[in-house]
């Protein structure tokens, strides 16, 4: 392996520790990211505005000012430069972002034809060759002196004398200012990057006592920095909501109101921030680079009431799109599928939460009585969840609980359909169960339920919901009949 050795002076700016702030814009809704996810810059949903503020020396005139702690993954159309505290210092000419990183093979090339040493194995014997580079294709070739070449094929560091101009160990933006002073001046800059994302997790734990359904709930907050820079001592900004990036970024923000009701203690504040919410760390983190960092947000809140749901879709659809009457008999006549399980609760003040949700996965367990343990038992994702909204989960499918969906009826006439269905919902449990029979009425648009034996309701356009009790160890059937009808222009 190869090891570079630098022996080099810098000429630096004095600088005090930056006073950071972080506003971290998510675009994950699922919540959590893979390791290939994660490897990926372009694969991470989500960019941050960087607010950061140093004291650096100015000079009279005409000078270039570095700054060199800005993020790897920085887009340089962002920076917004300038000096808070005397806005008349200095004029920006120009600025730069320079990203030509020092590497092995950068430095040689600004070598060539300049002295290096380089320490080399020969035989038994480590020594080191000081020469002339001339030339860096399949080895290194020195002019040891004027009659003497040498080709060294492998080596183990090498000395360079300094740095060469032009060359950077990191990212760094550079202004070209026409300075009125000579005096240290405190720089403001703003900028925005890639690389850094968040998501909160929610876990639950559910209490499913003879038809009371509770819950507790907490979550915490998920970041990730892979953009290339740390962050020490950095105020924390969270925004959920979906941002469009072509519009202004959110520099002076616009707040309307303010709560903190069950956001943890000593962690994140929640306001509105224009279309948006903000969760606001009153205290200030640490953020290196390549790493992730759970902070709480919610904390643990008890006694939420919950409803169990089973669900049956026979036919399975959800989106319907009507481009023509459907009328194929065998299109979805029969169907044995499970009845699925969901949980759902209210997002409300009342029901001991009410506040705006971020997206996030959502783990639920409950408690084994038996030995106090907690037993997983399925998770979803929630997207950003507004105060008073039901939240409902996809935990899994009945084991005891099918449903069976059959076509008994079929008539197609010249300009309608009439169609009558079967279904069967079998309970093996030793409870009765409520059960939510969901039917999507997809042959066509004009659709009118002409007989039924149980009361539905029509939760849109297009489906309709029967909700039945089947009793333990037993079987539920109900039937229904539907006309569609539609005009002679449809063939």
């Amino acid at each position: 392996m190869k090891l570079l050795l630098l022996t080099l002076s810098l000429i630096t700016f004095n600088m005090s520790q930056a006073k950071n702030s972080i506003t971290i814009y998510s675009g994950n809704h699922q919540g959590h990211l893979d390791q290939n996810q994660l490897q990926n810059i372009n694969s991470i949903p989500g960019f941050a505005v960087v607010k950061q503020s140093k004291e650096s020396n100015f000079e009279k005139g005409l000078f270039n000012l570095k700054f060199d702690d800005v993020a790897a993954y920085i887009d340089p159309t962002t920076v917004n430069f300038s000096i808070p505290d005397n806005p008349e210092a200095a004029a920006i000419l120009d600025q730069n972002f320079q990203f030509d990183l020092v590497s092995t093979d950068k430095l040689l090339l600004k070598y060539l034809d300049q002295t290096i040493t380089v320490n080399h194995n020969l035989g038994n014997q480590s020594i080191s060759t000081q020469g002339k580079l001339l030339s860096t294709e399949g080895g290194l070739t020195l002019q040891i002196n004027n009659d003497q070449v040498t080709t060294i094929r492998a080596w183990n560091t090498i000395d360079f004398p300094a740095l060469p101009g032009g060359l950077l160990t990191k990212p760094t933006l550079v202004w070209l200012l026409n300075s009125q002073t000579s005096k240290p001046q405190t720089i403001a800059l703003t900028y925005q990057t890639k690389g850094m994302t968040w998501w909160a997790d929610y876990n639950v734990i559910l209490n499913n006592n003879h038809n009371n359904c509770s819950l507790d709930l907490s979550s915490w907050v998920t970041l990730v920095n892979k953009s290339g820079a740390s962050y020490d001592q950095t105020q924390l900004k969270l925004i959920a909501g979906d941002v469009n990036r072509t519009q202004s970024q959110l520099d002076q923000p616009m707040v309307r109101r303010e709560s903190y009701a069950k956001i943890a203690d000593n962690t994140f504040s929640e306001q509105s921030l224009y279309e948006y919410h903000m969760y606001k760390l009153p205290r200030k983190i640490d953020l290196p680079n390549n790493s992730t960092k759970q902070i709480q947000l919610i904390q643990n809140t008890n006694n939420i009431k919950c409803n169990n749901i089973l669900r049956f879709n026979g036919s399975q659809q959800v989106h319907i799109n009507y481009h023509r009457p459907i009328t194929d008999k065998s299109y979805f006549s029969s169907a044995e599928n499970k009845v699925e399980s969901f949980l759902n609760f209210e997002n409300s003040k009342e029901n001991n939460l009410g506040l705006p949700l971020p997206a996030g996965r959502v783990r639920v367990n409950m408690i084994d009585t038996a030995d106090d343990s907690l037993e997983f038992i399925g998770e979803d994702s929630i997207d950003h969840t507004a105060k008073n909204k039901t939240i409902t989960l996809k935990l899994g499918q009945s084991f005891d609980v099918t449903g069976q969906r059959k076509q008994r009826q079929f008539e197609w006439l010249k300009n309608s359909i009439t169609e009558q269905f079967e279904i069967t919902i079998d309970n093996q449990k030793n409870v009765t169960q409520q059960v939510e029979i969901i039917e999507p009425l997809y042959r066509w648009s004009n659709w009118q339920i002409t007989q039924h034996d149980e009361e539905y309701t029509q939760i849109d356009s297009s489906t309709i919901q029967f909700t039945v009790s089947v009793p333990a160890e037993s079987s539920r059937t109900i039937k229904y009949t539907v006309l569609y009808q539609w005009p002679e222009t449809f063939k």
